[in-house]
């Protein structure tokens, strides 16, 4: 896939995190990487330009992704502005992916997705990973019998969220791609109850009705049919549960070494533009989180 793989670079250790899975995921697909470090100004006399310890955090960064992933083309740029307006042009400029880092939420397992995060993820159509502070390579991975799980045992699965009401092919094709990418399942998640990406409650609700939970499962089913024949090398797991659309998500993701998760276009200018189900997982997963821009 052509384009490039951008990190929002700040020097935390989520944002560290962000770029060391960003270079990991460029060696999968054959893509550089650009860090982004934005700076923003304040109003004299307080400003300072951005060089001395800013530039040397960029190009340490860069030099020590070169380091570690050899076949991987890493750049660096800083930028002056605004952290959410500066990554989402970045973003527009031929990006295949954006990376954003995450802090794992204090005493609980998952993330605090920040308001330059959620805003950005609200405003672009690139696809968005979002990292977690602490990820690292081998928890990707299965466990090694012999020993705890690293980088040469195979991957854990990748977890898809489907609404199949409205079902999307970017969305549907993201997945895919990242379980060809790995060489791993493909986990395709629906929850039995409202459509997954709508609303404004945590809790969607269950089916009750045992006829209609087989009709969604066979709805799946269908959904996935002409994808299985395009990707006959991808093993796909059609997981129709019954429940909340967020917390059968969340269940799968325990065991996915990448959670992918849609978020529908609005053409307002209000709201988060998220959805309800999606910003939950991206709160809540103790995984990298893919959310997807589609109509």
């Amino acid at each position: 896939m052509p384009g490039t793989i951008i990190v929002g670079l700040d020097g935390s250790a989520e944002s560290r995190a962000a770029a060391a899975w960003a270079a990991r995921e460029a060696g999968l697909r054959a893509l550089p990487v650009r860090l982004v470090h934005v700076w923003e100004p304040v109003p004299e006399p307080m400003a300072a330009p951005p060089a001395g310890p800013r530039e040397g955090l960029v190009r340490e960064a860069a030099e020590g992704l070169r380091l570690s992933h050899p076949g991987v083309e890493v750049t660096a740029e800083q930028r002056a502005g605004k952290a959410v307006d500066e990554l989402v042009d970045a973003a527009r400029e031929g990006a295949t992916l954006l990376v954003l880092g995450s802090r794992a939420l204090s005493g609980l397992r998952g993330f605090l997705v920040g308001s330059v995060g959620q805003a950005v993820i609200a405003r672009t159509t690139t696809p968005v990973v979002v990292v977690r502070a602490g990820e690292e390579a081998a928890g990707e991975h299965l466990p090694d019998p012999a020993g705890p799980p690293s980088e040469a045992t195979a991957f854990r699965p990748v977890v898809l969220g489907l609404d199949t009401d409205r079902p999307d092919d970017t969305l549907i094709g993201f997945g895919f791609e990242e379980a060809r990418c790995r060489a791993t399942a493909l986990h395709v998640v629906q929850g039995c109850g409202p459509a997954p990406y709508h609303g404004y409650g945590l809790d969607a609700g269950a089916c009750s009705d045992d006829g209609l939970t087989r009709q969604r499962a066979a709805r799946l089913g269908q959904v996935l049919l002409p994808w299985r024949h395009r990707h006959p090398d991808v093993e796909v797991v059609e997981m129709s549960r019954t429940g909340s659309p967020a917390e059968r998500l969340l269940d799968a993701a325990r065991d996915a070494s990448l959670t992918v998760v849609g978020r529908r276009v609005r053409r307002s200018p209000f709201g988060a533009h998220i959805g309800s189900v999606t910003h939950a997982v991206l709160h809540h997963a103790t995984v990298p989180v893919a959310v997807i821009a589609h109509d």
